[in-house]
């Protein structure tokens, strides 16, 4: 097995408690569902998993060092990710009432705006780093496989926790943009949501 079974259990049991703990990418999720519906709350999902191969590629390539050795790019990426959900809070507060009434908003952009959110925040990249070499074991050999294993398991329960969350809170959205007020009222809190996350990941070191 490329994969020690007792490294294995523990990292599926870990993982699973991660994952039911709300963090960013659950909120961003969230706010994708409540606004544009179950569909957007799946790509909003799917954006963001899609993020956390790329970081798990990362990872297994050692490039998360850059950040050690180049602290400055650590910064530079945080800000930039903080303004771009900056930027989404704000883009839908002021869109609130442009929006024709019974209608959920456009859910093209939820899969890149998942990609770039998740992509954006270098604390998943260092996350990553610290938490796959926990349950690698380098006595098996291929180094590379485990990380490919680890990562894919913890994609696939990003996609099954967030995803449940997001078409949950596609459902409850529909609903509530029957309602004209209840539909302004749930504009500004994604939006608010969103911004709160851009805030937590500016000041967050």
């Amino acid at each position: 097995m490329p994969v020690d079974p007792h490294l294995l259990l523990a990292f599926v049991v870990t993982t699973v408690i991660a994952m039911v703990v709300p963090g960013p990418d659950m909120l961003f999720v969230l706010g994708c569902g409540m606004r544009g519906g179950p569909r957007a709350g799946l790509l909003a999902t799917a954006g963001v998993a899609t993020s956390e191969a790329i970081h798990v590629a990362v990872a297994a390539a050692g490039l998360a060092a850059l950040f050690a050795a180049v602290p400055v790019a650590f910064t530079v990426v945080r800000v930039v990710g903080a303004a771009y959900l900056i930027y989404l809070g704000i883009q839908t507060i002021r869109k609130r009432r442009s929006l024709p009434d019974d209608t959920a908003p456009s859910t093209k952009r939820a899969y890149l705006s998942g990609l770039l959110t998740n992509l954006l925040n270098p604390k998943m990249v260092t996350f990553t780093i610290a938490f796959l070499p926990q349950f690698v074991d380098p006595a098996l050999g291929r180094i590379g496989l485990q990380f490919a294993i680890l990562g894919a398991i913890m994609i696939v329960f990003e996609f099954l926790v967030d995803g449940a969350v997001g078409v949950l809170a596609g459902r409850i959205g529909s609903w509530l943009r029957r309602k004209r007020k209840a539909r302004r009222r749930l504009e500004v809190a994604t939006g608010g949501i969103f911004i709160g996350l851009g805030v937590r990941l500016a000041l967050d070191h």
